[in-house]
């Protein structure tokens, strides 16, 4: 399981499920009770809960610093 503590901003998760336009990575907008994730293919933007949001990593595959 992921350690969700080390998600921060700018950081880019892959989903286990692919988004509908086919694209497994997220780019992390902001964090708190919820998740504002950006889709890196096709740039659809989306909230989803921490609890959510934990379920659905697979692996962090990036972290930028901001």
């Amino acid at each position: 399981m992921i350690d969700i503590t080390q998600v921060k901003v700018n950081t880019i998760l892959e989903f286990k499920k692919p988004h509908p336009c086919g694209g497994f990575a997220w780019k992390v907008l902001r964090t708190g009770i919820d998740f504002k994730l950006e889709c890196v293919k096709c740039s659809r933007v989306i909230m989803i809960s921490r609890l959510d949001t934990t379920k659905r990593i697979k692996k962090i595959i990036e972290t930028k610093e901001s």
